[in-house]
């Protein structure tokens, strides 16, 4: 279903492991109050400090298979051997209430929701170069040298798809990159088609 008579959009963040995604969504949600976040379902297991319903929706594999076969999902994906997934009711709610909501997902589920939402607007952050990739994996101190190495396997392989999204931000610095990331929103909201939609809800039909 697409959602363009929607006021909000769907906003895609994608990049590959280590790249800086959480960070800058965990930035964008404290300075700014116009954009919300999905809450993702998975079937890894939560990592200290997270919080179900908070952090992700942590499912059992059974009830995540479940889910995909009731069509419970806007998206969803296998990504490093655990099951990753938008849930559709709280997504399609808030994209029905006007916000733009922020997902931070890999490529392929990125390209679904591009399929299901075309406005969906699709940023892919990339690393300053691999080896800075290499050093950001090791220096979270969670992986093994073994899924360090599959990690940036996998990152060569997502970057490829790069060529599928809309914008490009390289994360050099957090600032610079959160600042890009909100520019790229404000702009975005600006589009022929999306203030159309909102002027008309405004009464400014003409237009």
């Amino acid at each position: 279903m697409s959602s363009s008579a929607h006021l909000g959009v769907p906003v895609v963040l994608s990049g590959p492991s280590g790249v800086g995604k959480t960070t800058i969504r965990n930035q964008l949600l404290a300075r700014y109050q116009d954009i919300v976040a999905s809450v993702s379902a998975t079937t890894r297991p939560p990592r200290p400090g997270e919080a179900h319903g908070k952090d992700y929706l942590f499912l059992s594999e059974e009830a995540f298979q479940e889910g995909i076969r009731g069509g419970m999902f806007a998206e969803h994906a296998e990504v490093h051997g655990r099951w990753y997934g938008t849930p559709r009711g709280p997504l399609e709610e808030r994209l029905e209430q006007g916000a733009d909501v922020l997902l931070v997902i890999d490529v392929q589920g990125g390209l679904q929701v591009k399929e299901a939402y075309p406005e969906a607007l699709m940023i892919f952050l990339l690393p300053p170069s691999r080896e800075e990739l290499h050093r950001r994996l090791s220096g979270r101190g969670e992986d093994s040298e073994e899924t360090i190495a599959l990690r940036m396997k996998n990152a060569e392989w997502e970057m490829t798809f790069s060529q599928r999204y809309d914008y490009w931000v390289l994360n050099r610095s957090l600032e610079e990159a959160v600042s890009q990331v909100r520019a790229i929103l404000v702009a975005d909201r600006c589009r022929r088609e999306r203030a159309r939609v909102r002027l008309s809800r405004l009464g400014l039909s003409w237009l």
